[in-house]
């Protein structure tokens, strides 16, 4: 089990460089919905492995960051809609 967390952990990790890489390096724009959900799952993915080792600072932050995703990504969700 703390193998599987641990990859969750790596695999959130991942997913948050490679998004905040994409934007800096101008190949996907901070509000696109791409980009949301790479923050939504990748801090998602961390707030597990990050609570799985009593890391909690490091839960909370991740809570927080995935709950801007969320909230990103429905507004989008709704500009979309309203098209």
């Amino acid at each position: 089990m703390d193998l599987l967390l641990d990859a969750i952990g790596w695999i959130g990790a991942g997913l948050l460089v490679v998004g905040y890489g994409m934007v800096s390096a101008a190949r996907m724009s901070g509000d696109s919905a791409s980009y949301q959900a790479l923050n939504l799952v990748g801090s998602a993915a961390l707030m597990v492995n990050s609570a799985h080792n009593d890391a909690w600072p490091s839960a909370g932050l991740n809570l927080i960051w995935a709950a801007i995703g969320a909230v990103s990504l429905v507004k989008l969700a709704r500009l979309g809609a309203a098209r």
